[in-house]
């Protein structure tokens, strides 16, 4: 069948392939149907002690109540269930009074009443009762009555989601997850309330999963061409600048007959060997100072790929040693400053990256790629008017900057959707088809037109540029994501979409945007232990906390979503159908008796 991907949303899908700081980026799903039918529990006949409420204005008068609940006592035998649910009715009456320890003595008399046999109203007596210790705080009571109202009725939905909340107030946030995934699969996940509970509950969990995986986590750098681009990004750095004879020649001195400290790592930057890197700096930096020539470019160099890797704390140490040392070149403490303010932003400080780059405009206000990476933090958020004046004035100083060109064209779309400026629209494509035409080598020009078209639904021209742009880069595994994204976006092509996802993976095994993207569809499939794989493989490539504790959001739904369906006996297969096709919540409990 045809699968629906319309939550997939992708406003800054772009940037992972072309952003000049390795900043955290997701997709930020959390997946599940938005249907337009009731509540599953309003179409119940269970009157508990919340739907009652509701009613609460609609009452006689309870003394005329009351005298009429007498008479029957009085005149005519009733049945346990009848005398039960009569008592049941008095707790609910105490309850909206406020009188909640009499509410409670009332539910325990129904609850002795009510014969065994009768589960589903035993199941609502202790769901009422949990209520009323829920207002009391007494929270090990209320597991304890909910717990019991689910043996009675294992799918009521109430008891569930006020389980949850229980376990909540007792940070047991692993049982409160559970929970409230049942509650919304009970709904079909069609009640908003529950879903955006069920969305804090995820990320709570995410941030303390995502402390404790910092912690343990291995520093590692991203795959070659996340570095190449990242190195692309920038223009003028001086450590990428051709060096004149007499540089070359002092880079050439040797140290046991071999290529050492700077040397080394400049000359294992030219050759790709990325991972040599760090040591051959450490080398420099450790050296004494009558041989060491260019520590501060080791600094910078060794920092840069420290932040590459995601070891802030020593990326932070290596960059404030060149900002702090005033002899360093004003070159490499503007870019050390550059960096680091990419670190602030990764870290979510972002008043101190944006002073960083003040710093910047005051050492070096000419530089080119201090308007270009601001301009790129500025994309990420979502301050589009000043992005696009920053990617303009660093077009101004380095008019051969192909990146920055069509980044500022993106920047002036996303202006013109919200602006609803269709002619401004229209002069921006043709923008587009200029940056192509004076920059054909970029493949950044035929990702970001490809992005465009796709957003317009122009999905067959998008798609002849996305092939364009994988023929150019075919090392870049992100293009193989997005195009695969759009397949199903376009044609509901699994297979196709899942196809190309696993060639990004073969590409780059690094390509965290894969893993992430090819659990989210696995999940929308209900293959929930694969998708559980592929999130935490995506997890061991992390970079910083923000970014973790999105993706064990992630996984954390999935696995509850595993825990709820064994344990509750649900295809969830069933259920993702089902939700596809629309059909009605009763249908879908008939089914899954």
């Amino acid at each position: 069948m045809a699968y629906k991907f319309t939550s997939i949303k992708l406003t800054k899908w772009q940037l992972a392939l072309v952003l000049g700081t390795p900043l955290a980026l997701g997709l930020g799903f959390y997946l599940y149907n938005k249907l337009t039918a009731k509540d599953l529990d309003n179409k119940t006949t269970d009157k508990d002690v919340d739907s009652e409420n509701k009613k609460a204005g609609k009452e006689e008068d309870k003394e005329t109540e009351k005298r009429k609940k007498l008479a029957e006592l009085e005149n005519e035998r009733l049945s346990p269930l009848k005398e039960a649910t009569i008592y049941k009715n008095e707790g609910n009456a105490c309850y909206r009074n406020g009188k909640f320890d009499e509410a409670i003595i009332f539910y325990d008399k129904a609850i002795d009443k009510c014969p065994s046999e009768h589960k589903t109203d035993l199941a609502i007596f202790y769901q009422n009762r949990a209520a009323s210790y829920e207002m009391l705080r007494k929270w090990n009571k209320v597991k304890e009555d909910c717990t019991k109202s689910l043996q009675c009725n294992p799918r009521y939905p109430k008891a569930y989601f006020r389980r949850a909340k229980a376990y909540e107030a007792t940070n047991e946030m692993s049982d409160c997850l559970d929970d409230v995934t049942a509650t919304c699969i009970l709904e079909m996940f069609q009640n908003n309330n529950t879903i955006m509970y069920a969305d804090r509950v995820l990320k709570q969990t995410g941030r303390e999963d995502a402390e404790k995986g910092m912690k343990d986590r291995v520093p590692m750098l991203p795959s070659k061409n996340f570095i190449n681009t990242y190195l692309r990004s920038f223009v003028a750095d001086p450590l990428q600048a051709n060096l004149s004879a007499t540089e070359v020649t002092d880079l050439l001195n040797t140290k046991d007959d071999r290529l050492y400290g700077f040397a080394r790592a400049k000359h294992a930057m030219d050759e790709q060997r990325y991972d040599e890197i760090i040591p051959a700096c450490t080398e420099e930096i450790e050296s004494s100072e009558s041989e060491s020539q260019y520590k501060s470019e080791a600094l910078l160099l060794r920092g840069t790929f420290h932040l590459l890797s995601g070891s802030f704390t020593e990326a932070r140490q290596d960059l404030d040693a060149v900002i702090n040392n005033a002899d360093a070149d004003v070159k490499l403490r503007a870019y050390a400053l550059i960096k680091r303010a990419s670190l602030h932003i990764q870290l979510e400080e972002k008043d101190q990256g944006l002073a960083d780059f003040d710093q910047v405009q005051k050492l070096q206000p000419d530089n080119p790629d201090l308007y270009h990476q601001r301009a790129q933090i500025y994309i990420l958020l979502d301050q589009l008017n000043e992005a696009l004046q920053e990617y303009e004035k660093a077009i101004k100083i380095a008019p051969n900057n192909a990146m920055a060109y069509v980044q500022k064209c993106y920047a002036e779309y996303r202006l013109g959707l919200l602006s609803g400026d269709q002619m401004r629209l229209l002069m921006i494509m043709n923008e587009f088809r200029n940056a192509i035409e004076k920059f054909p080598g970029c493949v950044e020009c035929y990702s970001l037109m490809a992005q465009v078209l796709s957003d317009q639904q122009q999905f067959q021209q998008a798609d002849q540029f996305y092939e364009k742009a994988i023929k150019m880069a075919p090392e870049n595994a992100s293009l193989l994501v997005h195009r695969g994204i759009m397949m199903l976006q376009w044609k509901g092509d699994i297979d196709k979409a899942i196809n190309l996802m696993q060639q990004a993976i073969d590409v780059d095994d690094k390509c965290e945007l894969a893993y992430e993207t090819l659990g989210t569809v696995e999940v929308q499939r209900a293959n929930l232990d694969r998708a559980v794989e592929l999130f935490e493989k995506a997890i061991k490539l992390a970079k910083s906390q923000a970014e973790m504790c999105h993706l064990y959001a992630l996984r954390n739904a999935a696995i509850a979503q595993i825990n709820v369906t064994r344990k509750l006996g649900i295809d969830m297969s069933n259920i993702s159908a089902l939700a596809q096709a629309g059909i009605a919540s009763q249908t879908m409990a008939a089914d899954t008796k």
